[in-house]
């Protein structure tokens, strides 16, 4: 028996709270939200969907490993790839395979999320994201919630941790597509249910998530194969280093100097000695040998003003039908879209036969909702 002390919040009222349970030396009350640099965020304990949330703190239950995720009474966030094993990441994708199959076959009997909500909030808009979340929970029975940029100016109007708290007494899961990274970390460690991160500046793990079901797909695996991005090194190149921390293959992002991805994710990727990794300014000796080229658009949302300065530095990293060639008649072209056609990728290379964007587009839903499913505990 180990003694803990805290504190007990019952509706609105707090009162000092002294008590004796079991503690199991396996158990945690605490989990991770880890960034690329490992630094951690501890997170509150919780009581899911019940009138009594305990905080606690006891030297009798150490940190969760963050190899689960941030842990949350037996359900977990998601807000980094390398926040999971291979096994867990691999199962994860076996799951999306197992149940787009079911939906795509037209059996909807499957609706594990039947009677629970899902808050859904976006402080950047966007198409992809909302529609394959919104479709995905409801396909499998649940109703989201969407609340955009005027809906809640998190940080503004009212502060991330308290629209944490209230959106977990709601609902039973969040998704938040938000600027700032410090925003998800702080969602997941106020938050008592399961958040998935839908987007930040850092990172996007569920577009990854999509990118590794595509390629599962139409290569066979993922392991052993080689992806070249080429373009801006920003938060869709930081994903793929988290997986590749995590899952063995080639990674290589050619890109312009000065827009190389941060160096604390790169060395982190490398150091973990699971895949190959190399970041160049030559896209045309990066290309050789792929199974995948990857692009995106040079300047993402926010970046706008710096659209025209970015064309002139970017010049020879549009991946066009000769860096194709390069590349090799097997090598398939994908892009997170939305694709600025003519400008970081031509309007044949996205329409050619090789070309797996609008699959890939497909496999946002089918990869959250196995994403999600594992969050949930289901």
């Amino acid at each position: 028996m180990a003694a803990i002390s805290g504190h007990c919040t019952f509706r609105s009222h707090q009162f000092p709270l002294s008590f004796t349970v079991p503690v199991a030396s396996s158990s945690s009350f605490y989990g991770e939200a880890l960034r690329s640099s490992s630094v951690s965020l501890a997170s509150p304990p919780s009581v899911h969907r019940s009138l009594i949330s305990c905080q606690a703190s006891s030297a009798a239950s150490p940190p969760s490993s963050s190899v689960n995720g941030t842990a949350k009474g037996g359900m977990k966030d998601f807000l980094h790839i390398s926040d999971f094993d291979k096994a867990t990441i691999m199962k994860i994708l076996d799951r999306a395979a197992e149940v787009k199959a079911q939906l795509k076959s037209g059996d909807r009997s499957f609706a594990p999320f039947k009677g629970k909500t899902m808050a859904m909030i976006f402080a950047k808009p966007s198409m992809r994201t909302r529609v394959s979340f919104e479709t995905g929970f409801f396909l499998l029975g649940g109703h989201a919630i969407y609340l955009g940029p005027d809906d809640i100016q998190m940080g503004k109007r009212e502060e991330t941790r308290d629209v944490a708290r209230v959106l977990s007494r709601y609902n039973d899961i969040i998704m938040a597509r938000v600027f700032g990274h410090q925003d998800i970390l702080d969602l997941a460690k106020f938050s008592s249910v399961p958040v998935i991160n839908g987007l930040t500046d850092y990172n996007h793990p569920c577009q990854i998530m999509a990118d590794a079901l595509t390629i599962i797909e139409h290569i066979g695996q993922l392991e052993g194969t080689k992806v070249v991005y080429v373009g801006d090194g920003n938060n869709i190149v930081h994903s793929w280093l988290l997986l590749a921390s995590v899952v063995p293959f080639h990674f290589v992002c050619a890109c312009p100097k000065g827009f190389e991805p941060d160096k604390e994710t790169v060395e982190k990727a490398q150091k973990a000695g699971i895949s190959k990794i190399e970041i160049t300014n030559n896209p045309k000796e990066a290309v050789k040998g792929a199974d995948v080229v990857y692009s995106d658009v040079w300047a993402s949302m926010g970046q706008k003003e710096e659209a025209a300065h970015r064309r002139q530095v970017f010049q020879g990293f549009q991946v066009d039908e000769a860096l194709m060639k390069i590349a090799g008649p097997k090598a398939y072209f994908m892009h997170c879209l939305p694709a600025e056609r003519g400008v970081e990728v031509t309007n044949g290379v996205i329409e050619a036969p090789n070309s797996i964007v609008f699959p890939q587009a497909e496999n946002r839903m089918h990869a959250q909702n196995a994403i999600m499913l594992h969050a949930l505990g289901l």
